[in-house]
């Protein structure tokens, strides 16, 4: 198996495991280079290079953007040129440009691909968790169950399964989902988890009464929950008038994804209403 081969098989088990990385690929080389195009290594959140693009100068830059790319979530394309090459930041075609101490002065272009895996987290087997299961596959989520011991052996499928609703130890982040859609069975327990996760979205599937009812109760046991309560998706779902599970499911896959892919929007949109004012 080729170098290559064994980098494309790390980034898939990274990929399964739902870690993070970054992808680099060797696009193209001019003069002498040690590596090709088609090359590829991984590049882990620590630093660590798995694969092959190349000598020193090369891999130093190749670190450095990836860590960037990590940061921002964007891929780059980079340019490894001469030291004496290198007269900005950019090269004129507005390619980043990195250093190369080189003797052999060879020039490497290198495509850098960050690859974050978002979390869903379905808390609770009611029909509207087992539909959302089930609607959910084909988005790219890796799909956390936490759900009470004698429901989790009914729901496959999944990668991983949290028996109750301790969620902690997932680490999740902004780019991470939680919806609450227990549906009677672990209400509290689970919002209140789910409110204290760190994740970007959480959402609950109920009615406006019964939220009602467990922000009191909760907010009488954790004050410090109520700026979490402010930010909370309940009930949970755009309103598509939609009817049973399957299509509330359907809501609330739609609400999430909206979350994530116009959340970059808003911000731009703050950063560029403050810059003109």
């Amino acid at each position: 198996m080729s170098t290559s081969d064994k980098t494309r098989d790390l980034a898939e088990r990274l990929r399964a495991a739902g870690k993070e990385y970054c992808l680099a690929t060797i696009l193209r080389t001019f003069e002498s280079t040690a590596a090709r195009p088609g090359d590829k290594a991984v590049i882990l959140p620590n630093g660590d290079i798995e694969g092959f693009v190349g000598g020193h100068c090369v891999t130093g830059a190749v670190r450095r953007a990836a860590l960037a790319c990590l940061e921002s979530g964007e891929p780059k394309l980079i340019r490894v040129r001469p030291k004496d090459e290198v007269t900005g930041e950019y090269d004129l075609d507005g390619v980043e440009l990195h250093t190369s101490m080189c003797l052999s002065r060879g020039t490497v272009e290198i495509f850098i691909e960050p690859v974050k895996a978002r979390r869903l987290v379905v808390c609770g087997a009611s029909p509207v968790a087992l539909a959302i299961l089930e609607l959910v596959r084909p988005l790219g989520y890796r799909v956390v169950v936490a759900a009470a011991a004698d429901d989790l052996a009914r729901i496959p499928g999944a990668a991983g399964y949290i028996e109750g609703f301790a969620l902690a130890d997932l680490e999740l982040g902004n780019r991470d989902a939680v919806i609450v859609a227990t549906q009677g069975k672990g209400d509290r327990d689970a919002l209140r988890s789910a409110l204290q996760s760190g994740a970007g979205y959480v959402g609950m599937v109920c009615s406006r009464k019964k939220l009602d009812g467990l922000r009191s109760r909760l907010l009488e046991e954790a004050p410090e929950l109520a700026p979490a309560f402010a930010a909370l998706h309940a009930p949970a779902g755009l309103d598509i008038g939609a009817e049973g599970p399957e299509e509330i499911a359907l809501s609330v896959l739609a609400e999430i994804v909206a979350h994530h892919r116009l959340a970059g929007a808003r911000d731009t949109a703050i950063v560029r209403h403050m810059t003109a004012a």
